[in-house]
C-alpha cells in the first residue's frame, strides 16, 4: 500500500511540474489538461471601460514652471533619440521642434501624421506614433513653447 501511495505522489508531483511549466522542459512541449472547475471569465475586450467613461476632465492645477519641467523630462526620455537635445536645433533624424503647437504634437506623436495644411520641416515617414504619451502632451507642448 505504501508503495502505491509513493508512486501516486510521484505521478501527482510530476504532473504538477510538467503542467505548470516549472523549470526547463528541454524544448519539449507539454499540454495542460483543462481544469476541473471553469475559470472565472475575464471582462470582454469589447465592454466599455468604466474608468474612461466616468473620469471627468480635471482642470490643470500645475504652474507653467511645473509643466515645462515635466515636458523637459518627457522630451529627454522619448524624443532626443531622433531630435536634438536642444529642441531648437535639428537632430540626427528629426527636425527642430521648439515651438511646436499642441495640434502638431497631437497629430505627429499620437497618429504619426501632420495636421491638415501643415508643411513639414522634413517630410519623412520615420516617426512612429507614441500614443502612450497622450497624457503628457500638454507638458511637452509647454516645454517646446519655452524652448523657442
Amino acid at each position: 500500500m505504501a508503495r502505491i501511495h509513493r508512486k501516486l505522489i510521484g505521478v501527482m508531483v510530476f504532473g504538477l511540474i510538467s503542467v505548470s511549466g516549472c523549470g526547463d522542459d528541454g524544448g519539449t512541449k507539454t499540454t495542460a489538461k483543462p481544469a476541473s472547475k471553469p475559470a472565472a471569465s475575464a471582462p470582454s475586450a469589447s465592454a466599455p471601460s468604466q474608468t474612461a467613461a466616468t473620469t471627468p476632465s480635471v482642470p490643470e492645477t500645475r504652474s507653467p514652471e511645473e509643466l515645462v519641467a515635466g515636458g523637459r523630462a518627457v522630451y529627454a526620455a522619448n524624443c532626443i533619440a531622433c531630435h536634438n537635445m536642444n529642441p531648437a536645433q535639428d537632430g540626427a533624424l528629426g527636425p527642430a521642434v521648439a515651438g511646436s503647437s499642441l495640434a502638431l504634437l497631437e497629430a505627429r506623436v499620437l497618429r504619426g501624421e501632420y495636421p491638415e495644411g501643415h508643411t513639414p520641416a522634413r517630410p519623412s515617414k520615420i516617426m512612429v506614433p507614441l500614443p502612450h504619451l497622450e497624457p503628457k502632451l500638454p507638458e511637452l507642448a509647454a516645454y517646446l513653447a519655452s524652448a523657442k
